[in-house]
């Protein structure tokens, strides 16, 4: 091994350090609230925009969702916020490409992220939170 080939190796290995420590960060998010219940009173404050208005906001439910998918349960997630479930595939594939990009010391963001991509998930978000307030989209609600 050259001394050029190690020098990118520890380069690549710091640079992994980024997604190591969110992956590290939310795994101890997942482990958290897959030991403390949401289902149980008292345990995570109450949805603000709920308390306010009455209405689901594109996340409420999302506690429990990842309590669900903590314990196993795709199923019963999917039936508390079917959003945050198809995200997290979705969120897996982005971090390993970051994690790829870093380790071979490139920009993770630039060459396929466009801003459509930033409107279509917005639109998809307000879609969803529309939709589940309406009667129709009952099966959306949490």
């Amino acid at each position: 091994m050259t001394g050029e080939t190690a020098g990118a190796r520890r380069s690549g290995g710091r640079a992994l350090a980024a997604p190591l420590g969110s992956a590290l960060a939310a795994g101890a998010a997942v482990v958290l609230v897959g030991a403390v219940d949401p289902n149980e009173p008292g345990h995570y404050p109450s949805c603000p925009f709920l308390t306010l208005t009455g209405l689901y906001c594109p996340g409420c439910g999302g506690l429990r969702a990842v309590h669900a998918l903590a314990h196993g349960d795709p199923v019963t997630a999917a039936g508390l916020n079917p959003l945050l479930v198809a995200a997290v595939p979705l969120l897996a594939v982005l971090w390993a490409r970051w994690a790829a990009r870093s380790w071979r010391g490139l920009p993770f963001a630039a060459t396929w992220l466009r801003p459509v991509h930033a409107w279509w998930l917005l639109s998809v978000l307000i879609v969803f939170w529309i939709g589940r307030n309406l009667p129709f989209g009952d099966f959306l609600a949490p």
